[in-house]
């Protein structure tokens, strides 16, 4: 049997030190398989992005193990966790960073090359990616050329391209309309279904319903991991 994508056991993050020491993440378990969605919600101040963040070792947990296709992050050298990030996850965050002085399918195509894959090979896997999203008549655009959500879209390009097995997204429909939201959404669960591993951060309860299961989080800690109960729904309406 194959390892889980990711693997969260007994995280803790810690930020600050004395008596202003925050727990932003306060042992958490959380485990991601292969095809599976897992939408990450809670209040504001719960820990959704230091998850979302300790997940693509962009950040590293105080205490616990990381770990992407049953390798832990946490012992690795950081060249070695680069060239992991780089080849299996795809992220999407919330500003984008999208490279101003690229097109739309340079900047889909640029963690291929980074790889070592050539242009041409990385442009062709780019097209594909951007044609997922809706946005192939727009590869020769610079981002200021195009909308926040078109610009949304090519930032999910590159989060998709290639073969990347653990795809993490933050918010990723904050600048599309419901419909263009929605049409995003549904090229993330189909990549899933294809065989990757997604962890969505949203605040929305639709948006969420994309996804096999739901992680709520308040104060660092997981207080429902079966679904979207009667009793973590009220807590996010009420912004507890």
């Amino acid at each position: 049997m194959s390892a889980p994508e990711l693997q969260l056991i007994g995280v803790t993050r810690l930020h600050g030190d004395g008596g202003g020491r925050v727990t932003a993440l306060d042992q958490v378990d959380l485990t991601v398989e292969a095809g599976e969605l897992v939408a990450v919600m809670g209040p504001s101040g719960s820990g959704k992005s230091t998850l979302l963040n300790i997940a693509g070792a962009l950040d590293r947990p105080s205490s616990g193990q990381v770990l992407v296709g049953g390798e832990d992050l946490t012992t690795m050298p950081a060249r070695a966790v680069a060239v992991l990030r780089r080849r299996r996850l795809g992220f999407v965050f919330q500003d984008l960073n999208l490279i101003p002085s690229l097109t739309a399918v340079e900047n889909v195509a640029l963690p291929l090359e980074l790889d070592g894959i050539s242009g041409r090979v990385a442009k062709k896997h780019a097209s594909e990616a951007l044609e997922a999203v809706g946005i192939h008549d727009l590869a020769d655009r610079f981002p200021e050329e195009m909308s926040g959500g078109q610009q949304q879209r090519a930032a999910i390009a590159r989060a998709l391209v290639g073969e990347r097995r653990l795809v993490l997204a933050d918010e990723p429909t904050g600048a599309l309309d419901s419909t263009t939201g929605d049409a995003v959404l549904q090229v993330l669960r189909q990549r899933c279904d294809d065989g990757a591993a997604g962890l969505l951060v949203t605040h929305e309860a639709r948006h969420a319903a994309w996804a096999d299961r739901v992680v709520f989080l308040r104060d660092g800690k997981v207080v429902d991991s079966t679904g979207i109960s009667a009793s973590a729904e009220s807590l996010l309406s009420t912004g507890a």
